[in-house]
This record gives structure tokens, sequence and C-alpha cells, in this order.
């Protein structure tokens, strides 16, 4: 049988009991990955590789409520977004989980009905795409000068097919006569596309909006002043401009002046 009381205790010590191996009792492939990362709302799969089975059976144990989800090749959980997986003699026992929620994260741990029980950890990850664009949610730009928008997608289970660019909800045309504005995308483990407005003018200003392919697209508002303004020249929260405090200094000022001739 699986012990399901002890299994707090080999998630923090079954290294020390798992089997020498060519004893001939099973023990695990720690060479399969024991940390997952898994995207919301996707299907992440945790593998547990055992040989030497014999007639014992695995379990896929949720460690946050010590939950049994699988025994063998059937699911024990009315969670249905969680399956058993494996092939007859196959090494590989799957637990597979479909929709990833971010609830999901933790430890989990593949036991085998040896006595006493012996487990593997897994830990999992679900993450969801991040998009965003350095600088913002504002940016005050001098008027002249060039926009520089660079956009990140990270957490991506890969790099997007297309990063889109749109100002005020039109598809930037890089073809269009306002001409000066080009784009630059790096694709990798994490993407970044630059978006470049030489010789800012007031038409623009607005909303840019990054839309990658496979996250939620990110805008940032760009503000386009004039040079006469250094005060608006901040990334901020604000676009009003604020005048500078001189008056309460010089007030100060004239105050202590007056105090110190009495």
């Amino acid at each position: 049988g699986c012990s399901l009381g002890a299994s707090k205790r080999f998630f923090t010590d079954f290294l020390q009991d798992l089997p020498t191996p060519g004893t001939g009792g099973p023990t695990f492939d720690t060479s399969i990955t024991s940390n997952i990362t898994g995207l919301v709302g996707k299907t992440v799969k945790l593998t547990c590789r055992v040989k030497n089975l014999g007639n014992r059976t695995v379990s896929w144990v949720r460690h946050r409520d010590i939950h049994l989800l699988t025994v063998g090749r059937y699911t024990y959980t009315s969670d249905q977004r969680f399956e058993a997986m494996h092939s007859p003699h196959a090494e590989d026992w799957t637990l597979r989980i479909r929709y990833a929620q971010r609830k999901d994260s933790g430890i989990y741990e593949c036991q085998i009905s040896t006595t006493p029980p012996i487990g593997h950890s897994v830990y999992l990850n679900i993450v969801e795409p991040i998009t965003e664009i350095i600088g913002g949610p504002e940016m005050h730009i001098n008027k002249g000068s060039t926009i520089n928008l660079t956009c990140i997608v990270k957490f991506a289970p890969e790099p997007p097919v297309t990063v889109i660019w749109s100002h005020n909800r039109q598809v930037i045309n890089f073809d269009s006569p306002r001409g000066g504005i080009s784009l630059v995308t790096e694709k990798g483990v994490l993407t970044t596309s630059r978006l470049l407005v030489q010789k800012a003018i007031q038409q623009d200003s607005g909303l840019y909006t990054c839309t990658p392919s496979n996250a939620n697209p990110t805008s940032v508002r760009v503000h386009i002043v004039d040079g006469e303004h250094p005060a608006a020249m901040h990334h901020g929260n604000s676009a009003t401009l604020q005048p500078p405090a001189l008056c309460p200094l010089v007030l100060l000022t004239c105050g202590m002046l007056i105090l110190m001739n009495i």
C-alpha cells in the first residue's frame, strides 16, 4: 500500500531512503528534471522514471495538502484536470495537469509502494507571461528627440511569433509618409522589441501598445513636450507640469532676514 501519513518525512529525506542501485529494488532515475515551469492555462506534465519497479505501484502525491492524486494508471482526485499517464512496460509515470493554474505551483512527490515507501520530489512553478514597456506607464519626450520604447516579454514558453506595435489603437505602418520609424526585435528566453520614432512631433503623442502573439498586450502613454518645459522631462504617472517651488523659498528667506535684522 501507499503510506500517506509519512509522506512529509520523505519530502525532506527521501534521498536517504533510496535503495542502493544494484540491490534489485526499485530506484528513481534522478537525471529527469525535478524543476518544471508551466504556463497558466496550458498543459504541464510531471514525469517520474522508475527502474526495477517489479510488482510495486507508483503514486503521485501533492504536498500542499498531502492529497493522493494518482495510483498506477488510475486517478484518485475529483479534479478532472489531473490525469495519470503510463504506457505498459515503460519506466515513465507521468502526472498530467491540464489548464494549469497558479495555485497548482508547489511540490509533488512520486512515491513507490515499498516498505517503507520511497519518494522523489518535483517542484512545479506555474507562471503567466509578462509584457512590460520600460519606463511606463507614462513617458514624457522632448519635441524633436527620438521616442525609444522597449517592450519586454518574459515567462513565455517560447518566443512570440510576432510582436505588433500600435499607436492610438492603429497598427503602426513603418512605410508611412511620416518616416523615421524603425523596429528591432530580438527573440529568446527574454524577447525584446524596440520601437524607435525619430524627430518626435506632437502628432506622435498618445497611446503606444505592444502586443506579443503569446502574451497579454501592454501600453504606455507618450507625451511630447516643448524644450522650454524641462520640468516635464521625467518618467512619472502624471502629465501635469508643476510650477517651480520658488515662492515659498523666497518668502522664507525674506522672513529670516527680517528676524535677523530685529
